[in-house]
């Protein structure tokens, strides 16, 4: 059977005019439309087969249907991390397989994939089984909290035992003095070299002793999270430039930079300045608004203790009979 169709005018043109002699115009009613385009119509045949999918196509597809039939965002995984498209699904499936007998449910799977695409690419047995063991045997996270601790941070699951967790767990214990770094382990997937140091040294530079720095660490060691830029700096210059409060404050609660400058730290202090009142830190930031607004008023409103209280503070010198 012939492959292509060519389809052609069935009018032959006229004859073009010999360019010796004068032409004359051709009447109208003997004007004919320019002849049609040519067209070419393919048919499908053995000889012309339609090429079939490149293993890298049929791989990324079986990707997709596979995180597809999970629930989970197969697009914001693929386009977030594209080392993917290379991972076998054996793979993929084998993790999730892994995961699911740690007692993590394909809600969880949801959550986590998109937080942490590059758990998906780990190799299971090199990578996620081995950073499990570590968090069991060495973190010391009970296995019920297990759960917990890799919904909070999956990306635990991807970090090297020898180059990462281990290196922070030692420093955590060791130089800060934490005794149960189960109770932070989101923090043994940062680095000890980028995280950790520079932060006690920039504490260091703004005033504070290494022993004093340390004990702020040890107190809240989600201190370690904070940006120095836009924490650290603009709430460290409030406290001293507009509060005028004493560092010490600061060593016995280092949770200060926890709180919102423009949504608590500011508004809070400004009440206290506009009533004269000056309260301790966790007085005023750690109260809910109602609680702070009634111990405004309280010591807004309670009159002096008399002479004979154990309260009444001595300004002048007297005596106290």
């Amino acid at each position: 059977m012939q492959e292509t169709l060519h389809l052609s005018s069935a009018i032959t043109p006229l004859p073009l005019p010999n360019p010796n002699f004068p032409s004359t115009p051709r009447p109208k009613h003997l004007q004919f439309p320019p002849p049609p385009s040519t067209k070419t119509i393919s048919i499908k045949s053995p000889a012309n087969p339609v090429p079939p999918p490149t293993p890298q196509t049929s791989q990324i597809q079986e990707i997709i249907l596979y995180l597809d039939s999970l629930g989970v965002d197969s697009f914001h995984c693929l386009h977030s991390h594209p080392p993917l498209l290379s991972t076998p699904v054996s793979q993929i499936q084998s993790t999730v397989a892994f995961l699911l007998s740690l007692g993590l449910t394909v809600p969880d799977l949801r959550r986590i994939f998109p937080m942490c695409p590059d758990l998906l690419s780990s190799p299971t047995s090199a990578t996620v089984i081995r950073a499990t063991t570590f968090l069991l045997r060495e973190a010391r996270v009970a296995a019920p909290d297990l759960r917990r601790v890799i919904h909070r941070r999956p990306r635990l699951l991807t970090c090297s035992v020898d180059r990462q967790l281990r290196p922070a767990l030692y420093f955590l214990q060791g130089t800060i003095g934490i005794e149960d770094v189960s109770k932070f382990t989101f923090l043994l997937s940062c680095s000890v070299e980028s995280k950790f140091i520079p932060r006690i040294e920039y504490l260091q530079k703004l005033g504070f002793s290494y022993r004093d720095t340390i004990a702020m660490f040890r107190r809240f060691p989600s201190l370690f999270c904070y940006s120095i830029k836009e924490n650290f700096e603009p709430k460290f210059d409030y406290f001293v430039v507009e509060m005028g409060r004493d560092l010490k404050e600061l060593v016995a609660f280092p949770h200060y930079f926890s709180f919102s400058l423009e949504n608590r730290i500011k508004p809070r202090h400004g009440m206290c300045v506009e009533k004269g009142v000056c309260l301790a830190l966790p007085t005023m930031l750690k109260l809910s608004e109602v609680r702070f607004r009634a111990r405004l008023e309280v010591c807004c409103s309670s009159s002096a203790p008399v002479r004979s209280s154990p309260f009444w503070i001595n300004t002048h010198g007297d005596d106290v009979t």
